[in-house]
């Protein structure tokens, strides 16, 4: 049996996609080396302050990895465009003349599983497609009208092929389920979340909890982009807690100008902004904190998503504090102890929930820890791949 994996990252890049995709592949090798899987990805380019070597081509036993080459320097939607088409043509190519019997495609932009089910109907092969994201519901909020009323039409002809293509159909977030169930009932449906990685759960381990610093050290890794709205929290949110807190901020993304310049206009003096790291550098980062942070922005899409970061800051014993709403609110309050949850942008309501927070005395979240490890997810979901043949 060949099987074709399209995931626009992977390792060595640093995305929800990459970590995500990397895990499914290692369970695939360790439970199914009879399998040859092919393995269809770009070189690392999600920060442009980031990179990492990756080779063009790779075969590691039963798996396959081809590269495609497109350029970190490319922003903006017209920059994601001409990267998504050297993708999709770079595949067609690598695929011509393999037969493949089943095609998995993980998107969070819909084009990757589009990309799928192209590649699945020319092949006659089974579709499974693993959904991080609601890409139309996502476009409303975050684009002009203008331009959501000239592309709708057009996006909601490449989802419509796409979904009534597919086998089967896993959702990282059972908020998603609503919007699916409404335009595609007779899909079959799972619900494999993302997860905690190895290397999360064993550092939490040896991790000493120290006294909390006298200006409390808060942490955020991850996208600095409009869906996380840092720059519409971060600024006056520290301006108001100087002296008492003190913001690292790590990564990159498209909004990070506006996160600066916002710094400035306010002459916020305890905010630190950091190029991304590799993740044993990361860790040390998350070991020093006495608080981690995340942020979504105040839009409808964002109320049915589970952000991948909630999984490793759980790990470890330190307070999470958050602007959230929706189905993630409820996931929390459901799985994760010692929260702090205030509405997204509502700076007043996240300096009362600073306040409630109680540092130095968290309780081990080891029931999430035990149902959310990425490698017992991982193993369920490549067994399920599987079942569709």
């Amino acid at each position: 049996m060949k099987i074709l994996i399209l995931s626009y990252f992977f390792k060595p890049d640093l995305s929800a996609g990459s970590f995500r995709t990397t895990s499914l592949i290692d369970e695939i090798q360790r439970k199914h080396p009879d399998k040859h899987v092919d393995v269809i990805t770009t070189v690392p380019n999600r920060y442009q302050a980031f990179k990492d070597q990756s080779l063009y081509e790779e075969h590691i036993d039963n798996i396959s990895i081809y590269r495609a080459k497109v350029q970190d320097k490319r922003s903006g939607i017209l920059g994601q465009l001409i990267n998504f088409f050297l993708f999709f043509f770079f595949t067609l190519k690598t695929t011509k003349g393999q037969q493949y019997q089943l095609v998995y495609a993980t998107s969070s932009k819909l084009m990757t599983a589009f990309l799928g089910a192209v590649i699945a109907t020319q092949k006659r092969a089974y579709l499974y497609l693993d959904i991080r994201d609601i890409f139309i519901d996502t476009l409303q909020d975050v684009f002009s009208k203008k331009m959501t009323l000239f592309i709708m039409p057009f996006l909601k002809i490449i989802e419509k092929f796409t979904f009534n293509r597919a086998n089967h159909v896993n959702l990282v977030s059972k908020g998603f389920l609503p919007y699916f169930k409404k335009y595609y009932p007779k899909l079959s449906y799972s619900f494999f979340t993302n997860g905690i990685d190895d290397i999360f759960i064993s550092h939490s381990i040896k991790e000493n909890n120290d006294q909390p610093h006298q200006i409390l050290e808060v942490i955020y890794a991850g996208n600095f982009g409009d869906g996380q709205g840092l720059h519409r929290i971060v600024p006056p949110l520290a301006k108001a807690l100087e002296g008492k807190a003190h913001f690292k901020i790590i990564g990159d993304g498209g909004k990070k100008k506006e996160l600066i310049d916002e710094i400035k206009k306010l002459n916020v003096s305890n905010v630190e902004i950091i190029s991304p790291v590799k993740r044993d550098i990361l860790l040390q980062y998350y070991s020093e904190a006495d608080i981690l942070f995340l942020h979504l922005n105040d839009y409808d899409a964002f109320k049915k998503v589970i952000p991948s970061k909630i999984f490793e800051y759980a790990c470890y014993q330190k307070p999470i504090w958050g602007g959230l709403s929706g189905y993630i609110v409820d996931f929390i309050d459901e799985n994760i102890s010692d929260a702090y949850i205030f509405s997204p942008c509502d700076v007043d309501q996240a300096i009362n929930m600073f306040n409630k927070i109680r540092v130095g005395d968290i309780q081990k979240r080891q029931e999430f820890i035990n149902q959310f490890s990425r490698n017992v997810i991982m193993e369920k979901m490549a067994d399920d791949i599987f079942s569709l043949k």
